[in-house]
Order: C-alpha cells, then sequence, then structure tokens
C-alpha cells in the first residue's frame, strides 16, 4: 500500500484563516501528528482520530513517527502552524525521508499544503508594514550557531530590509533578543518602528507598536514575532507602514500624473536604477561579494559520539586518552556518564575521520541521542567471565539503535547484580548458568522502582533471540518520547511477558505532623 505524508500549515490558528485543503488533508488522514499546543488548535477537526502529540523539541521524534505510520500505507497529517515550511515541519519530513532512501517514486506520497506565516499575519494586524523587502530571522540557536544569527542580523540591518523576529526569547534564552537590538541599533534610527504580535488571530491576541529603542521595554516571548521596519517604515494612526517607493515617481495626491505611462520606464526618471550608475560601481560591488563570500567560513558542526573501550572492559589505556584529547581539541567536550561511556563533542566537518581514528584505537562506538544503550558490569575484572560473550552480542546487535526514547539495558554476570541491572529498563541477570530478565525498571523521581521479574532461567543460546523481541516491539509501537516502563505499563504485554501493576508504597507520617 501507498503512505502519504500531508505536512500541513494551517495558518495563525483560527479555523477563518485556514485553507480550504489544510481543513481536507485533516479531515482524509488516518493518524494526526503535532506538537501539543498546535493540535488543541486543530481538535475540533481531529474527531477521533489517533493522535500522536508530543513536546516542545521533540520535531525529530514526530518526523520520524509519520514515516513510520506512512510506510505501513496510512495518510498522515503532520500539522504546523503558519507555513509548514517557514520554521516549520517541511524541511525535516524530508530530511527524514532523504535518509531512509526516499526519492519521489518511492511508495511515500509527499504532499506540502501551504499557510499563512506569521510575517504575513502579524504584518497584516499591524497595517502594512512587509510592503518592501523583508527577511524572516529566527533568534532560537538551539539548531544554529549564534555566531551565524548574528551575521545575519547584520547583514539584513545593513541592507535596510524590513526584518522579522522568529523565536524572539524564551524563558532561557533572554540575552538573544538584547544583542540583536543592539546590532541593529548601529545601523537603524533609534524611533524606527517595530510591531510585537503575539498569537496572532488566537484568543489571547496582543498588539504592541512601539519603536527599536523602547522594544524591550514590552513583554516578548516565544510566541511574539517582532516585526522591525526599514529606513522608511512610518507610523500613522496605529498602523505600521513601510512605502514601496511610489513617491519617486508618482504624485499621490494628484488625479493627472506628471509622468506619462510610456515615459515612467525611461532612464531619465529611473537615476537610481542599475545602469543608470557609474559603470565600475556594478564592478567593485560584484568584487566585493565575491570576496566576502570567500572570507565567510562554513559553521563547522558539531560531531557528538559514545566511546568505550569495551563492553565488559572499564579500564582505559594511556594512548586511548591521548586520542581523544587529540581529536576533541580545545574547543570540544568530553563528558562522563553514568552510562559508563564518554560522549564527545568536537568540532568537525569531517566525522569520518574521527570515526576512524577512535575505531583504530580500539574504541567501541555509539550515537547519542535516543538510541538504546547497554551498561554491563567488569565481571569482576573478567573472572566471571562465562556471560560477556552475550553482553557483547547485545551490543554488537543492538548498541545505538534509533528507538521511541532512550532504552537502557543493565547486564550483571551473576547474582549480586552489583551494577544495578534490575533498575534499568530492561535487566539481564546471569545466575546459576541461565539468565534472569527485570523489565520496566524506573531509575530516578519519587517512584522509581526496580523492573519487574518476568523470567528466571533463560537458557543463554535463548537470550538475545528473546531480547530482540522485545526492543522490536518497542521499536514499532512506542509513542515518540514514551519510556519503556510506560510503554510496558500501556500495552500490559512485550515479547509475551505479561505487565504487573505494581504495589503502591505506603504513606510515612513525618516526624512532628
Amino acid at each position: 500500500m501507498r503512505g502519504k505524508l500531508l505536512v500541513i500549515g494551517f495558518g495563525p490558528g483560527s479555523v477563518d484563516h485556514m485553507t480550504k485543503r489544510a481543513r481536507e488533508a485533516i479531515e482524509e488522514s488516518d493518524v494526526i501528528i503535532g506538537y501539543k499546543t498546535y493540535v488543541e488548535l486543530v481538535a475540533d477537526l481531529i474527531g477521533d482520530k489517533p493522535v500522536i502529540s508530543t513536546g516542545m523539541t521533540e520535531e525529530v521524534s514526530r518526523a520520524q513517527e509519520a514515516v513510520k505510520w506512512a510506510e505501513r500505507g496510512k495518510k498522515v497529517a503532520v500539522i504546523s502552524s503558519g507555513d509548514a515550511g517557514v520554521y516549520g515541519m517541511a524541511g525535516l519530513i524530508y530530511e527524514v525521508l532523504i535518509e531512509k532512501g526516499w526519492t519521489k517514486d518511492s511508495r511515500i506520497e509527499v504532499e506540502v499544503i501551504p499557510g499563512i506565516s506569521a510575517i504575513h499575519s502579524c504584518g497584516a494586524l499591524l497595517g502594512a508594514p512587509i510592503m518592501h523587502d523583508a527577511c524572516t530571522i529566527s533568534l532560537s540557536d538551539h539548531l544554529t550557531p549564534w555566531t551565524l544569527i548574528e551575521k545575519r542580523i547584520e547583514a539584513a540591518a545593513a541592507a535596510d530590509f524590513v526584518i522579522a523576529l522568529y523565536n524572539p526569547k524564551s524563558g532561557r534564552r533572554t540575552q538573544q533578543i538584547v544583542e540583536a537590538q543592539q546590532i541593529l541599533l548601529r545601523y537603524r534610527r533609534p524611533n524606527t518602528p517595530v510591531g510585537l504580535v503575539k498569537s496572532a488571530y488566537r484568543e489571547r491576541q496582543q498588539i504592541v507598536l512601539t519603536d527599536l529603542e523602547h522594544m524591550l521595554e514590552h513583554d516578548i516571548g516565544m510566541l511574539t514575532t517582532v516585526i522591525i521596519g526599514n529606513s522608511s517604515t512610518f507610523v500613522h494612526d496605529g498602523l505600521m507602514i513601510t512605502p514601496r517607493g511610489y513617491q519617486r515617481k508618482y504624485t499621490l495626491t494628484a488625479l493627472e500624473q506628471p509622468l506619462k505611462p510610456h515615459e515612467r520606464l525611461r532612464k531619465e526618471a529611473e537615476p537610481w536604477a542599475l545602469d543608470q550608475t557609474k559603470p565600475n560601481v556594478r564592478a567593485i560591488a560584484e568584487e566585493a561579494v565575491q570576496k566576502f563570500a570567500r572570507q565567510q567560513k562554513q559553521p563547522t558542526s558539531i560531531f557528538e559520539v559514545a566511546v568505550s573501550p569495551g563492553v565488559a572492559n572499564k579500564t582505559f589505556s594511556s594512548q586511548q586518552l591521548l586520542v581523544l584529547a587529540e581529536l576533541v581539541g580545545d574547543k570540544g567536550t568530553i563528558t562522563y556518564t553514568p552510562e559508563h561511556y564518554i560522549k564527545l563533542e568536537i568540532q568537525t566537518d569531517d566525522p569520518a575521520y574521527i570515526v576512524d581514528r577512535l575505531k583504530e584505537a580500539q574504541f567501541l562506538l555509539a550515537p547519542v541521542g535516543d538510541v538504546l544503550t547497554i551498561k554491563a558490569c567488569d565481571f569482576c575484572d573478567g573472572e566471571k567471565k562465562e556471560a560477556i560473550p552475550y553482553a557483547e552480542k547485545l551490543h554488537a546487535q543492538f548498541g545505538g539503535m534509533a528507538l521511541p526514547k532512550e532504552l537502557k539495558i543493565g547486564f550483571n554476570g551473576c547474582g549480586m547484580a552489583c551494577y544495578g541491572a534490575v533498575r534499568e529498563d530492561i535487566g539481564i541477570v546471569y545466575r546459576k548458568g541461565a539468565f534472569d530478565l527485570f523489565l520496566g525498571g524506573k531509575t530516578i523521581g519519587r517512584n522509581a522502582h526496580p523492573g519487574q521479574l518476568v523470567a528466571e532461567g533463560i537458557p543463554p543460546h535463548e537470550i538475545v533471540a528473546t531480547v530482540a523481541c522485545i526492543i522490536q516491539q518497542y521499536k514499532e509501537h512506542g509513542h515518540p518520547n514514551e519510556r519503556f516502563h510506560k510503554f510496558f505499563e500501556r500495552n500490559k504485554q512485550v515479547g509475551g511477558f505479561m505487565y504487573q501493576k505494581q504495589p503502591v508504597p505506603l504513606e510515612v507520617p513525618v516526624c512532628g505532623e
């Protein structure tokens, strides 16, 4: 069956500003996937369709889940406010598909449905601020280096663009909007008109008209779009207007224009046009642009990878430590994790070289993020070594596998279980020549608890296949960002093992109350 991904931009949020095609796409879809707030805005159109909603910063898991459902032949609606192709989900959906080898001839069809972006909806509420050349810049530096964002702000300010700032400020990101204002004040007058629009066309809509000097005195947050005028933008009766330039050729108060239609495109009527300027000006400008382009270096990407000296080996050699120090350098980071591996963050444009060097140093490598990790004991420095081959098989087969949420396997080589395997998502304990299996542990929180003992005495030759069945079921049916213990409780069984409700802990009175 052919699946279909409907990547929908539904505009600012009101039904009146949603396109007919966007409404139809939501209605014809089998599954709805989106950010929780966006799902709530179109809840009336969804009905009883299955909904998968996740929080902020979970865009990748939403895209992966959408592709997974489309691969099953479903019509999947991936919803974004504004336009799906402007800081929305459209590009990420294509990136995830391309990583899986997708082309237009594949069995998954993609339709991107445009919507009204914030620059347009907020511009309409303010008047006509974007009548001339304009650009959008996101101030979020979670995915884009701030040094690059600074360059874009400066370039747009110097070129006299009307600028729409998206994601201007959040609870943690408070300095970016301050830095942006300081850059803009180097190129714009302090009284340059600025419009602040929050929740355009929604119940809590707020519109503030201010200027560049005083804009930070007003409430600005993630739901605010900041529109900054250019050198000709003016305010009239509470409206923000940017002239297109008609006043250069026309008298706006006259019924009869001084220039006839056939005269308006003559060279003498356009002294500012390119071919009316000195011949060498264009050559100088092109040379300057080329020189600037040569000077700009592509932003260095951050390569993240987890390394360890081995599944059972916890000892780093001095040579391995030297390799880590050399590769990470002064600008990278080395972080030791509770899972007994080291996470590296390395600035590089050649991750393949990094991988080759780490492998040459005899490191085990794994990706970082929502992947499977194995935490094994040291098997008493290799004395109790009967179970080591099975731990290594599990790591070789599943280590680094992408999953709905990070999944941890704890592996202990004897009944002491001193490395805490029974507290992990999947706990495996080697005892009396066989394996005991624990599922659904939770290591943190006030309701932390060990996993349920679901099987004892699993023969060694069956343990890898048994765990494989559990992992595969979680990979295929787990919701994005759903932890394994919640998945186990929701499904009531996994890999043939039944979930049993944990007893409620007793309430202990506090002394003195």
